[in-house]
This record gives structure tokens, C-alpha cells and sequence, in this order.
């Protein structure tokens, strides 16, 4: 009786209005997502208007449901954010641990005068590199790991990581000093080359070949102390930490675009549809849509102070700040998820493997899986 009187009605799981069968599965579907729950417990309005306001609710639980099942955190049941600094996984490594990144299995880290290898599944070391000295930020492209050095001798460092450890190989020196940001744009290699000792700063473009070192091209221009450099696809961008400006630049190197950010940008991330600046000595994060350079926020608080690095696992975007912690938010949203102590060690660099971010702790000669 009870499933033929439901037949009847038409019911669809708790809704008793809505009759066509076709549409049902996409009912129940954002029903049992969250997306929508329905105008009663039992109705669904099938023929009511959505106005604007209701349209975005249903897009952001949509987009928010998505990112969340469809995730690696998700698929490894690993939910939680990490909360205080006595639950961190902690790596020593010696030294003082600069930046560091993922090449979606392993973790290369720089260090003071190398650079390792890290198994992101357990933080076991499984090689270092040697002859990297102040070796900084580090780009896992062309299946080689490229690295800066942070020196007035202006280097590049190059490895590959299929042949057994040893020192590293030079692709680039005689640079303008102090090579500090890294980008890839699937053909060539850009850095963010500081500049000093007389000579002012620069971008440089190298284009990898089958010897070393590479050939490689100056561009000075509009320049003053670029730092921070990443891609999102169409372009490349560069942080000017003296100018506290953010440059979008064009194939050559010639900037097209000229975005205000806060006082001494530092290592920014796209999460891909907008650019997360940190900048330095304003406690503050820019949030620049990378589509056309508008401005979307500048966020403060949330634990923010001297933020140094910016890194995005999919779904939140995690600022390692060089006063001590770590700053979190929701990206597609910009909302605060919170700023969570590392303890008496201070972060410096960061990254994400796709599960979890992982910090560098220069002072502990540490990284540390957050």
C-alpha cells in the first residue's frame, strides 16, 4: 500500500511533488550533497522561480561539495587541519631549510648548502643533493628539480632526479645576484633575480637545452627588486618586493600589468583562478584575479605576521608567516579558517603535496607536514 500510494504521488525520496522520474536522480543528487534542501521537508517546488541570491548558495555548496569529496584528503579520509604544533610531523634535516616543494610524490627542499629528498607518504629522507649553496626556491619541471641560489653570484642549479645523489649541476652563474623565485611556463624557466652589489634587479628566462649551462636572457626593465615569481597558464607574474607591486609580464619579459599589493611582497601562489600575495611587512595577503589584475581583497588577521610564502592544496590556501605559524583560508570564498601555532620554530617556506601542506622550519633545521 505505502509504495503504491507513493508511486502515486510521485515521490521522490522525501519530496512528494516532484512526478517526472527522469529528473528525480538529479533532485535526490543535490539534495543528499547539501545543496539544496527543498522549500519544505516534503516538497520541492519543482516549477518555483531561483532567484540570484539562491542561484549562488547552489553554486557555492555546489563548488564546495566537489573540491571536498573529490579531493585526496578525502579519497585518504584525512579530514582534519592540523590544530597545535605537538601534532606536526616533523623531519630534521640540519641546516636551515629554505623553501620547498612537491613534485606530486616527493618533497625538494633547499637547504643552506643542499637539497633533498623527502617520501611525502612518511617524511622518510631518501637522498641529498650536495653544492647547492644557499640554494632557495625550487621548481620540479621537465622531470628535473631546478633550483635558485640565493648568492651575489647569481646562480641556477640543476638535477635530475632518476641518477643517484651528488652535487648538483650549474645551469646558470654570472647571473644578476641574488636568484631568488622560480616559474616554469612549459618551455622555459623565468627567475626573480633580486639584484645588488651595483647591479640592479631583473628577470631572467632561460631555455633549457642538452648542455649546460643554459642560454638565458636579461630583461631589466620596470624592474627594481623582484622576488617572488609564479604561472598561471597564460603568463608569468613576478612580485617586486622594493616596489610592492606585482607584475604580469609577456613572453619576452616586458611587464603588461602593473597591480599595487601591500609592503614587500614575497612568494605569492595561484590557486587557479586568482594570485595570493603575502606581503611581508604589512601583515597582509593580496588577492589579485589573475584573469585581469583586479584587486579582490586584501586580508588581514587570521594570524598573519611577516608572512613569507603562500601554497594552495586545492581547496585552501596556507601563508607560513616568518613571526610564527601559520595562516589558513577557505579559497574559493576567502574566508579565515585560522592561524595555528608551529611552536618556537617559525616557518619560512611552504607547499602542498595535494594532502598535506609541508613547512620548512629554518631554525629547527626541520620541516614539518601540517
Amino acid at each position: 500500500m505505502g509504495g503504491g500510494a507513493g508511486a502515486l504521488l510521485g515521490a521522490c525520496g522525501p519530496f512528494i511533488d516532484v512526478p517526472d522520474a527522469v529528473f528525480c536522480p538529479f533532485v535526490l543528487e543535490i539534495f543528499y550533497l547539501g545543496i539544496t534542501t527543498g522549500t519544505t521537508a516534503t516538497t520541492y517546488d519543482p516549477a518555483g522561480n531561483v532567484s540570484r541570491l539562491q542561484m549562488a548558495a547552489f553554486l557555492s555548496r555546489t563548488v564546495d561539495g566537489v573540491l571536498k569529496r573529490g579531493s585526496r584528503r578525502a579519497a585518504l579520509d584525512q579530514f582534519w587541519t592540523t590544530q597545535n604544533a605537538s601534532v606536526l610531523g616533523t623531519v630534521s634535516l640540519g641546516g636551515s631549510p629554505n623553501t620547498l616543494q612537491s613534485d606530486g610524490a616527493d618533497i625538494w627542499v633547499s637547504n643552506s648548502g643542499s637539497v633533498s629528498r623527502v617520501r611525502a607518504s612518511d617524511g622518510k629522507i631518501l637522498d641529498t643533493w650536495t653544492g647547492a649553496t644557499n640554494a632557495f626556491c625550487v621548481l620540479t619541471a621537465m622531470g628535473r628539480v631546478v633550483v635558485t641560489g640565493n648568492t651575489n653570484l647569481g646562480l641556477l642549479y640543476v638535477l635530475d632526479p632518476t641518477q643517484p645523489a651528488g652535487a648538483v649541476s650549474v645551469a646558470g652563474s654570472g647571473l644578476t645576484p641574488f636568484t631568488s623565485g622560480i616559474a616554469f611556463d612549459g618551455a622555459r624557466v623565468w627567475t626573480a633575480n633580486q639584484g645588488g652589489g651595483g647591479f640592479g634587479g631583473a628577470v631572467l628566462i632561460f631555455t633549457p637545452g642538452p648542455m649546460l649551462p643554459w642560454t638565458v636572457t636579461t630583461v631589466t626593465t620596470g624592474f627594481s627588486k623582484p622576488f617572488g615569481a609564479l604561472y598561471d597558464g597564460a603568463n608569468v607574474w613576478v612580485t617586486d618586493s622594493t616596489a610592492n607591486r606585482l607584475f604580469e609580464l609577456d613572453a619576452g619579459g616586458a611587464i603588461l600589468q602593473t597591480v599595487t599589493v601591500g609592503l614587500t611582497p614575497q612568494l605569492p601562489v595561484f590557486d587557479g583562478a586568482n594570485i595570493w600575495v603575502p606581503n611581508g611587512n604589512s601583515a597582509s595577503v593580496t588577492v589579485v584575479r589573475a584573469s585581469n589584475g583586479v584587486v579582490l581583497a586584501t586580508l588581514t588577521g587570521n594570524g598573519l605576521s611577516v608572512p613569507g610564502q603562500a601554497a594552495f592544496d586545492g581547496q585552501r590556501v596556507l601563508v607560513a608567516n616568518e613571526a610564527g605559524g601559520v595562516s589558513l583560508w577557505k579559497a574559493a570564498d576567502l574566508s579565515p579558517l585560522g592561524g595555528f601555532s608551529t611552536g618556537a620554530a617559525s616557518p619560512v617556506g611552504a607547499c602542498s603535496d595535494g594532502v598535506s601542506f609541508w613547512i620548512t622550519l629554518p631554525s629547527a633545521g626541520q620541516i614539518a607536514r601540517f
